[in-house]
């Protein structure tokens, strides 16, 4: 917090991150309430699900390309701009007299184009940060950020879900775009400021190594650690079940309202969403202290027994279960995620930790869209239930994996602890 307070370039930019953030939020929420009302509303939820999944899919070419972008202040300030202009021609669809369908698939392209582009803007801010406040308050930095970021996504859920008495889809468009026309100018005013001052601001150097050879380079130093790309495949895997169900429960609850909705549609997706980030915030906040003797492949089986009964609480149709083991799920898959990421700092070496934590971020982000756009799929062009069967199948298949992988950790103990601490 003491660098967001004491900051004030980095705390502009913070701004402008939480602006666009919970514009995004609040156009999601509008535009899930939208299509939860047509005919074939599974297929119209499964489109949205899928132009929000497939686009984290480019994070890793995003952040590629950003490293080799020697201007990447003017960059993030034009797609700011470029994500204002799309959600402006978004708003004008809905004031039109374009077919419920065609405005359907035309919102859902412009989306994924909107997401594919802040992929890119994603990986311009981190080196911008970093010049910002600073390699040895990066961390805390980034820390504080995600922290609120989570605090407005809840906020934003709840507002949305009220504003949506009021305000009609076309204005929560020009909302989202405005939000991000807002951040452009934040973008431009530390900018222009630093300019001004002749301050420098953006990083000299840019990666000049080819992708698959980073990509490469990295996977060799992770393998070097005995069962650690193990774990990071199978907590990938229950993140990226988390994320589908976040995309499953939306076809239940339209299909199920006598049992799975509580007030209207938008407050229950509301509410699942917060219950989902308050379990992640409590996890890690609190789970690393709580649960510090606690092994890795211990949480993981514990994670995935609760996505189990997420889904059969979902195939049941009982919400207020779902939001129970939801909650859960979400504490102990942060606690695992965690432990996962200590276990890589203290294991790889530290010349390459930024390459190495990029790889694990994208095996991490590919099993959810992946997933969602199977899942989805499923449910779109048949029913949602036998998107349901075939999630648990997995998730019993992931926790045998798992039990396996446990029962030789304790063979092997010295693998699984963390590296011990090196003193000079």
């Amino acid at each position: 917090m003491n660098v967001f307070l004491k900051n004030k370039d980095y705390r502009k930019f913070s701004i402008a991150g939480f602006l666009s953030t919970s514009g995004d939020i609040l156009f999601y929420l509008a535009f899930m309430t939208y299509a939860s009302k047509l005919n074939n509303y599974s297929l119209a939820l499964s489109l949205i699900a899928i132009s929000e999944s497939i686009p984290k899919l480019f994070d890793i070419f995003g952040g590629y390309l950003a490293d080799k972008t020697q201007k990447k202040f003017k960059n993030i300030f034009l797609m700011a701009v470029v994500r204002f202009v799309l959600y402006g021609i978004v708003g004008l669809l809905f004031i039109s007299n374009v077919s419920q369908w065609n405005l359907v698939i035309a919102v859902v392209i412009i989306n994924f184009l909107s997401d594919t582009f802040g992929s890119y803007s994603s990986g311009l801010m981190a080196p911008l940060i970093v010049e910002l406040v600073g390699k040895e308050e990066f961390g805390e930095a980034e820390g504080f950020t995600n922290g609120i970021s989570e605090v407005i996504n809840t906020v934003a859920q709840f507002i949305g879900s009220g504003l949506l008495l009021f305000l009609s889809f076309a204005n929560f468009a020009f909302l989202n775009a405005f939000t991000f026309l807002a951040a452009g100018i934040l973008f431009l005013s530390v900018g222009l400021k630093h300019r001004k001052d002749q301050k420098p601001f953006e990083p000299k150097e840019v990666n000049d190594q080819k992708f698959f050879a980073t990509m490469k380079s990295s996977y060799l130093q992770i393998k070097k650690a005995k069962g650690l790309m193990t774990v990071i495949l199978v907590i990938a895997l229950v993140n990226g079940i988390l994320t589908a169900m976040g995309s499953l429960l939306p076809i239940v609850m339209a299909g199920n309202r006598s049992t799975m909705i509580i007030t209207s549609y938008s407050f229950t997706i509301a509410v699942t969403g917060v219950v989902v980030s308050c379990g992640a915030i409590l996890g890690s906040m609190f789970g690393p202290q709580i649960f510090k003797k606690m092994s890795v492949f211990t949480t993981l089986i514990i994670s995935i027994v609760l996505s189990l009964a997420t889904t059969v609480a979902t195939i049941f149709a009982n919400i207020y279960l779902v939001l129970v083991v939801y909650f859960l799920l979400a504490v102990v898959v942060s606690i695992a995620s965690i432990k996962m990421q200590q276990w890589l700092v203290n294991t790889i070496d530290q010349k390459i930790l930024a390459s190495s934590v990029g790889l694990l971020n994208t095996i991490i982000m590919a099993a959810a869209p992946i997933l969602t756009t199977f899942l989805t799929t499923i449910s779109g062009f048949g029913n949602v239930k036998y998107a349901l069967f075939v999630l648990a199948a997995i998730e019993i298949v992931i926790l045998f994996v798992a039990i396996k992988m446990g029962a030789k950790s304790k063979i092997e103990k010295v693998a699984v602890k963390t590296a011990p601490v090196v003193t000079e």
